[in-house]
């Protein structure tokens, strides 16, 4: 090859090669991205539900008075029933015969207490002119007291029999609806044997559980609101009326939930939750996007002064509808990014912005905290 053609073939060798690096793309400088940032609130907003079920404030157990057999029943579960219906009815024979006999001792003693009388009156008037001596008088008046005594413990054995007779009858003494039924016809039953329960009409209330853990945060007179399994989009207004002073089995404490409104609307039976809304002061929290965690520790990124981001372990409360308390590890002038928190990593560079999408001036403060002030 001669020396020319070799001077060409290198030229444009050298010629290649600076245009292919004049072609290749320069990498792009990182852009910064624009984040949001909030400040922890000072005042914790948590809401809490129970569920529970409608009943009526008042309720009553309906029982017979004396013991003995169903004959008739003439209400279920389900039925409104009226003061003086007649709800179920004993067999009467028993007790029919007791008032017969009852009766038969009246009469006599009715009997017996007419003759003594007559008896007494004829020796008052023979007394003043001694046709009769005292002792006579003292004897007969003696047998006149003793059938007026008898006479009266007739009337009143007949009055407590012909009550019974009339106990036989299961009558309401209240206006409300069944809600229970313990008898069927032909079963003998005691006396106070409870037979219905009646849910007295008036107002409704919901019952709930409250865990032992929580009932400390309800207060009797605290306002609550209630929503119905059957119409979750309408909400009526309550209050706590009474918290049980003991635990149950189950180990919760039972609530009693008077609602203010809607009574027309709410049925007894029905499913309800109840929902609390508490306030606690000096706790910092923050939402529950801000918050991340590695490794079973939990984290939040936190900006620094040079627009820096910094992880920051915290100890965190118990979980909020929208925002978790943080119990130490962060200060109340820090800000941290909401939202997107795991595509962040440390010393990144970012714009912070609030939620008006207004730029943030970070100053410098202390990252974090050993603790923050509990609730109050």
């Amino acid at each position: 090859m001669s020396t020319s053609k070799s001077v060409i073939i290198s030229m444009m060798i050298v010629c290649s090669v600076t245009l292919w690096g004049c072609s290749k793309e320069q990498p792009a400088a990182e852009q910064v991205p624009f984040v949001m940032v909030t400040q922890p609130a000072t005042i914790h907003n948590e809401q809490k539900s129970y569920a529970g079920d409608v009943q009526a404030r008042q309720q009553t157990a309906l029982a017979f008075r004396v013991g003995g057999q169903i004959i008739e029943r003439y209400v279920d579960v389900g039925d409104r029933v009226k003061v003086g219906q007649v709800l179920a009815k004993l067999d009467v024979k028993d007790a029919q015969l007791q008032l017969n006999s009852a009766q038969a001792q009246l009469e006599s003693a009715q009997s017996a207490a007419k003759i003594a009388a007559d008896e007494f009156k004829r020796f008052q008037q023979l007394l003043p002119i001694n046709a009769v001596s005292r002792s006579q008088y003292d004897a007969i008046k003696s047998q006149y007291d003793s059938a007026n005594a008898t006479l009266k413990q007739a009337q009143s054995n007949y009055a407590v029999t012909a009550n019974q007779t009339g106990y036989n009858q299961l009558v309401a003494n209240k206006n409300g609806v069944i809600t229970e039924r313990n008898i069927e016809i032909g079963q003998v039953i005691a006396a106070g044997q409870a037979a219905y329960q009646l849910a007295i009409d008036g107002d409704r209330e919901v019952v709930i559980g409250v865990p032992e853990q929580a009932v400390s945060t309800i207060k009797v007179g605290q306002d609550a609101w209630v929503t119905l399994w059957s119409k979750p989009q309408d909400k009526f207004a309550a209050y706590v009326r009474e918290i049980s002073p003991a635990a149950d089995q189950s180990r919760t404490f039972t609530a009693k939930v008077a609602l203010k409104e809607g009574q027309s609307a709410i049925q007894l039976g029905q499913s309800a939750r109840v929902f609390f809304n508490t306030t606690t002061q000096n706790m910092l929290s923050v939402p529950l996007s801000s918050v991340s965690a590695n490794a079973n520790q939990a984290y939040v990124w936190v900006v620094n002064a040079d627009q820096t981001l910094h992880k920051v372990p915290v100890t965190l409360g118990a979980y909020g509808r929208d925002s978790v308390p943080i119990l130490s590890g962060l200060n109340a002038n820090s800000w941290v990014v909401v939202g997107g928190v795991h595509l962040l990593r440390e010393k990144q560079k970012i714009h912070p912005v609030d939620r008006e999408n207004r730029a943030v001036t970070i100053q410098a403060t202390p990252v974090a905290s050993t603790k923050v002030g509990g609730g109050s």
